[in-house]
């Protein structure tokens, strides 16, 4: 099953975060995204023609992220958006942050940059 056909599953803790080998697979199916070192956090920047179409694609990522009941961390500027994913209650990464970040990136591809 595609990332984007699935939901989120609700994560309090009391599981393991991915291991190296899950998160480089996981990784193939959202291209553009970052791994930190750590294993811990993936990002990716995306970059638009204007504040108005960045704000309009943040309220995108916002109105998906409520569904998800999966939040990123967000850095805003003019003309981009740094999108960040971690699953805080494991202080790794889990299957959540991969899911929202291929929503994301189709998020991207549907918006007018």
């Amino acid at each position: 099953m595609e990332l984007t056909e699935k939901t989120c599953v609700p994560c309090e803790g009391g599981v393991k975060p991915l291991d190296a080998s899950e998160v480089e697979k996981l990784m193939n199916d959202v291209p553009g995204w970052q791994v930190n070192s750590m294993n811990t956090e993936i990002s990716r920047t995306f970059e638009f023609k204007g504040y108005y179409k960045t704000i309009a694609f943040v309220n995108a990522i916002a109105w998906m992220a409520n569904q998800e009941v999966h939040h990123p961390d967000l850095e805003v500027s003019y003309n981009q958006c740094v999108v960040k994913y971690t699953t805080h209650a494991i202080a790794g990464l889990s299957e959540n942050d991969f899911i929202c970040a291929a929503k994301v990136n189709l998020l991207y591809k549907s918006s007018p940059t």
